[in-house]
């Protein structure tokens, strides 16, 4: 009997995006299922003709593609997406072409964030890493203005309500300063929108900077300069495998 999957499934394992993404082109409509508009819980084998934007997506290359993650150093200013109506500039912009499948961001940086951004070719496990139930660890050096009191860090960890629910760093730690720019380093759990700068804000506490030095496993060399990337080795790609319990398929070498 053929394999039946999800189509988002499918197409995050081809490398077309990320499962998230992809829900979103099925609900624009831009998506077909041998003629028919895919509809969200349609599964497919590998005999379906998929076509993307009237474009046909080939199957054969599925569960083959070697994983690659990138590891960029995001500047300020860029953005999270692929292409902008305002012409800005994007992450995307200054990865390196891939021939088979195409770069998916694991989560996002805001523009004024800058720091550690990892792409994979791998939608699902863009998707593992990214869903809350895989409690990925995320990093910030965050700069803020003036000196934070022992009440208010005491809050910060032990939660906060924001208006899309609860929050609260795992670890908080003060990490120097000069005058009234203050250093600390938090962690987290959660990749919601601006949750880091929003939980500081909530105590009344400005955030003038902000970097993410480290996701899971992956730490952000001091060497990488902004606008640039590296390549992970396989010892680290299988790190992050295993972070996310996610087992790895059988891969080609190509």
């Amino acid at each position: 009997m053929t394999q039946k999957d999800r189509i988002q499934k499918r197409l995050a394992n081809l490398g077309l995006g990320s499962r998230r993404e992809i829900e979103r082109w099925i609900t624009a409509g831009r998506i077909s299922i041998n003629g028919k508009i895919a509809k969200l819980g349609d599964c497919i084998d590998n005999t379906a003709t998929i076509r993307i934007d009237g474009r046909v997506i080939r199957q054969s290359a599925q569960e083959t593609i070697k994983t690659q993650v990138l590891l960029y150093n995001k500047p300020l200013g860029e953005i999270c997406t692929r292409s902008d109506e305002k012409n800005r500039k994007t992450v995307f912009d200054n990865l390196p072409p891939l021939k088979k499948s195409r770069w998916i961001a694991i989560g996002r940086l805001d523009m004024n964030t800058s720091g550690l951004l990892l792409f994979t070719n791998n939608g699902e496990l863009a998707n593992k890493l990214m869903h809350p139930s895989s409690q990925i660890e995320r990093e910030y050096a965050v700069r803020v203005l003036g000196k934070v009191d022992a009440i208010t860090i005491k809050r910060l960890k032990t939660g906060i309500e924001l208006e899309d629910g609860p929050a609260h760093f795992n670890k908080i730690r003060y990490s120097g300063g000069s005058g009234a720019n203050q250093w600390y380093h938090v962690v987290l759990t959660e990749g919601r929108n601006r949750e880091v700068r929003r939980l500081w804000e909530s105590q009344g506490v400005k955030v003038s900077r902000l970097v993410r030095i480290k996701f899971a496993n992956i730490e952000l060399p001091k060497t990488l300069k902004p606008g640039k990337h590296e390549e992970l080795d396989e010892k680290e790609i299988k790190q992050l495998f295993d972070s996310a319990s996610f087992p790895r398929r059988r891969e080609s070498r190509n």
